[in-house]
C-alpha cells in the first residue's frame, strides 16, 4: 500500500496497563481467530452507516460512489498481504488517536488487577464494555497493520501503523475518497495454533459467507484468478495468464429480514436445510417480528424429527445470533430456554450491544425480553396445534415430548402453560394420549386427586397391584414410563386445583361407606401382632407392614411413604451411582386374600412357627417382582418357592 507521507513519523506508546491489555486481546479474548475478518468487516459496515446518518444532518457531506467494502488479498507481497478498503465516513487524526490509536479508559490498572484473580475465561468477560478492541483482533493473524483513513468532508488522511509491540506510529498521508484502508501483513500459516491462510480467495469466501452474509453492503473480494494462457492471448502455450476478478460475497439480503408474504414454503426449507444440516423438511416455521423496546428479527424451525444428540450433556442450542447482520454466535444458549433447545433458526437485532470480541453479549436484559418474546411466540404456536391439530400435536410430542417436560421444572414463568401441553399414556385408553384437562374433566364427581403411577413401561406400571382397587373404582391413573417423568411430577404439585398422587406412595383413601371404615380399624387391631412379626422379620428391607386399602385381589404390595422415591427412580438412580442408597418400603397386606388370611392363622396357632418368617419374605419377592424391582436375594427367593411347591405337591 502506498502512502504519501507530508510529514515526519510520530511515535506514540502504549501505557504499561494497555500493553498487558494487548496482549490478552492477542493471545486470549478470541477462541476463534477467523472472528478478526468479521470484526473489520463490521467495522466497515458500521463506517457506511455513521456516513448516512451524518450526511442526513451535514449537506457538505456527499457520499463519494456506492457504498461497499472491498476485500484484497495478495500472496505474493514479500510478507502476504490481506487489505480491507471501505468508503465509509473515515477518520480524522484525532479520531484515529481517540478510537485506534489508544484502547485505555479510566480505571485500566484496576480491570487487569481483577482479571488476574478471576478463573480463566470468567475475567475477559468484565472486559465488557469497558474498552473497544475489536479491530486490534487483527494482531492475533498480523505480524504488523496499517491504516490509512480520510474523514469525510476533509481533505487530509492520516496513517496509523504498529506492530502490537506496544507502540504505533502517525503520520500525515494521502488518500483517494473517503473512508478507511487497512492492510495486515500476514503470519506464517500455523493450523495448528488456529492461523488459516487469509491471503487465500477459499478461505476469506469460506469466513466471509459464515459470518456477514447478511452484511448490508456489498463485500466484493478482488483477487486473482489463474486462465487458460491459450484462452487469454497468450504466445506460450505452457505460460498461465492471470486476471482480477471482483466477486461480490455477500447476499445482504437475509431471508428474516423479508416479508413472511414475500418469502416462498421452498425457501423456508431450502434456509433450514443450510443452518440445520437436516435434508428432512422442517415440522413448523415461525417468522417473528419484534418492535417496542427492542427491535428484532426471528426466524425459528421446529425439526420433523428430534437430532439424536438431543438429550446428550453436551448438545448445542440451535440458534445463531446476529446483530445488524452480523454472525456474532453460531450457537447461543441464552436466546431459548434449554428445554426449548431443538428449535432452530436465527434472531437478529440491531439493540444489543456487543463487547470487545463480540462473544458475549453487554447487557443481558435486552436478551432476557428477547428470550421471553420468543418462548412466549414458540409455546403459542405448540397450543395452537395442540387445539387445533391434535393428530399434528401427537406426532409433535413424539420426538420432543420429553423436552417439554423438563420445562415444567425449569421454567417457572411459563408453567401454567407447559403443564397444559404435557400429554401422558393412561389406564382409560391403551393407545391415545391424554391432557391434564382432559384427565380433570373425566373425573367422577367423589375423585379427589389425579393419580399417577411411574414405571420403566406401560406393561409394568399397568400389572401393578396398586391399581387394582382404582380399577374397581373407575379412577383413571396416568401411566408415567418416560425417566424425565419423575422429575416432572416433582416440580408439578397441582393441576386446576386438583393435586397430584402417587398410587405407590403414602396411604390411600378412595372413600367408602362408614361401616366399612369401622370394619377396617377392627382388622388392623386383629392383625397387628401378625403385622409387628412380619415386620420384625422383614427390617432389613421394609420398615413398616400394615393391611392396604389399595389391593382387591394381590396379596400384597410394596409401596413408599409420601415423600420417597420411587423404585423406578431409586432403580434408574442406581444404574449411574455406586453405593446410591436403598430405600426400606412398606409392604401392605390385603385382610381379604386367601394366603394372608390362612398365614394368619398359621401364625395365630403359633406365632414361632417358621413357615411364618418364609412366607413374609416370600411376599416380599413377590411384591418387587410384582413393581418390576429386582429381588435382594434370588436364590434364596428360589429356595423358599421351592420348599413351598414340594410341600404343596
Amino acid at each position: 500500500m502506498a502512502v504519501a507521507e507530508k510529514e515526519q513519523l510520530e511515535t506514540f506508546e502504549f501505557q504499561a496497563e494497555v500493553q498487558q491489555l494487548l496482549k490478552l486481546v492477542i493471545n486470549s479474548l478470541y477462541t476463534d481467530k477467523d472472528i478478526f475478518l468479521r470484526e473489520l468487516v463490521s467495522n466497515a459496515s458500521d463506517a457506511h452507516d455513521r456516513l448516512r446518518l451524518e450526511a442526513l444532518t451535514r449537506p457538505e457531506i456527499v457520499a463519494e460512489g456506492e457504498p461497499e467494502i472491498r476485500v484484497i488479498p495478495d500472496e505474493k507481497a514479500r510478507t502476504r498481504t490481506l487489505t480491507l478498503r471501505d468508503n465509509g465516513i473515515g477518520m480524522s487524526r484525532q479520531e484515529v488517536i481517540s478510537n485506534i490509536g489508544t484502547i485505555a479508559k479510566s480505571g485500566t490498572a484496576e480491570m487487569l488487577r481483577s482479571l488476574k484473580e478471576k478463573p480463566a475465561g470468567e475475567g475477559a468477560a468484565q472486559l465488557i464494555g469497558q474498552f473497544g478492541v475489536g479491530f486490534y483482533s487483527s494482531f492475533m493473524v498480523a505480524d504488523r497493520v496499517e491504516l490509512v483513513t480520510r474523514r469525510a468532508g476533509e481533505a487530509t488522511a492520516t496513517h496509523w501503523e504498529s506492530t502490537g509491540d506496544g507502540s504505533y506510529t502517525i503520520s500525515e498521508a494521502e488518500r483517494e475518497g473517503h473512508g478507511t484502508t487497512i492492510t495486515l501483513h500476514l503470519k506464517p500459516v500455523d493450523r495448528e495454533n488456529g492461523i488459516d491462510d487469509y491471503a487465500e480467495r477459499w478461505t476469506l469466501t469460506r469466513i466471509i459467507k459464515q459470518h456477514c452474509d447478511f452484511i448490508t453492503y456489498p463485500i466484493v473480494l478482488v483477487a486473482e484468478k489463474e486462465v487458460d494462457a491459450m484462452e487469454a492471448g497468450q504466445d506460450a502455450p505452457e505460460a498461465e495468464a492471470r486476471e482480477i476478478e471482483e466477486k461480490v460475497l455477500n447476499s445482504r439480503l437475509p431471508i428474516w429480514a423479508r416479508s413472511p408474504s414475500e418469502v416462498k414454503e421452498e425457501e423456508y426449507r431450502d434456509y433450514y436445510k443450510t443452518i440445520s444440516h437436516d435434508w428432512t423438511e422442517p415440522f413448523e416455521i415461525v417468522h417473528q417480528r419484534g418492535e417496542g423496546t427492542i427491535e428484532y428479527q426471528a426466524l425459528l424451525f421446529i425439526p420433523s424429527k428430534a437430532p439424536r444428540d438431543l438429550f446428550y450433556v453436551g448438545a448445542k442450542p440451535g440458534l445463531k445470533l446476529y446483530v445488524k447482520r452480523v454472525l456474532v454466535m453460531e450457537s447461543y444458549e441464552d436466546l431459548l430456554p434449554r428445554y426449548l433447545r431443538f428449535v432452530r433458526g436465527v434472531v437478529d437485532s440491531p439493540d444489543l450491544p456487543l463487547n470487545v470480541s463480540r462473544e458475549t453479549l453487554q447487557d443481558d436484559r435486552n436478551i432476557r425480553k428477547i428470550r421471553q418474546a420468543l418462548v412466549k411466540k414458540v409455546l403459542g404456536v405448540l397450543t395452537a396445534m395442540q387445539e387445533g391439530n391434535r393428530e399434528r400435536y401427537t406426532e409433535f410430542w413424539g420426538q420432543f415430548g420429553r423436552a417439554i417436560k423438563e420445562g415444567v421444572g425449569q421454567d417457572h414463568e411459563q408453567r401454567e402453560t407447559l403443564n397444559k401441553l404435557l400429554m401422558f399414556e393412561s389406564s382409560r385408553d391403551p393407545e391415545a394420549l391424554t391432557t391434564l384437562g382432559e384427565y380433570v374433566e373425566r373425573m367422577p364427581e367423589e375423585q379427589q386427586a389425579i393419580y399417577y403411577l411411574t414405571g420403566p413401561s406401560r406393561s409394568v406400571i399397568e400389572n401393578n397391584p396398586s391399581l387394582e382397587m382404582f380399577r374397581e373404582k373407575g379412577f383413571e391413573v396416568l401411566y408415567l414410563s418416560d425417566p424425565v417423568d419423575e422429575l416432572v411430577v416433582q416440580s408439578l404439585w397441582d393441576f386446576e386445583g386438583k393435586k397430584l398422587k402417587s398410587v405407590g406412595k403414602g396411604v390411600v383413601d378412595l372413600g367408602g361407606e362408614e361401616e366399612k371404615k369401622d370394619e377396617k380399624t377392627g382388622e388392623e387391631e386383629a392383625y397387628k401382632p401378625l403385622l409387628e412379626a412380619l415386620e420384625k422379620k422383614l427390617e432389613t428391607w421394609v420398615k413398616q407392614v400394615r393391611l392396604s386399602g389399595r389391593l382387591s385381589k394381590s396379596p400384597a404390595v410394596l409401596v413408599g411413604a409420601e415423600h420417597d422415591y420411587s423404585p423406578h427412580l431409586e432403580r434408574m438412580l442406581a444404574t449411574g451411582i455406586n453405593d446410591a442408597p436403598k430405600q426400606r418400603r412398606i409392604m401392605e397386606l390385603n385382610p381379604g386374600h386367601e394366603v394372608v388370611r390362612k398365614l394368619k392363622a398359621r401364625f395365630d396357632a403359633n406365632p414361632e412357627d417358621p413357615a411364618v418368617a418364609e412366607y413374609a419374605e416370600i411376599l416380599f419377592g413377590w411384591g418387587l417382582i410384582a413393581e418390576g424391582s429386582p429381588l435382594h436375594d434370588p436364590v434364596r427367593f428360589n429356595q423358599l418357592v421351592a420348599e413351598l411347591m414340594g410341600r404343596g405337591l
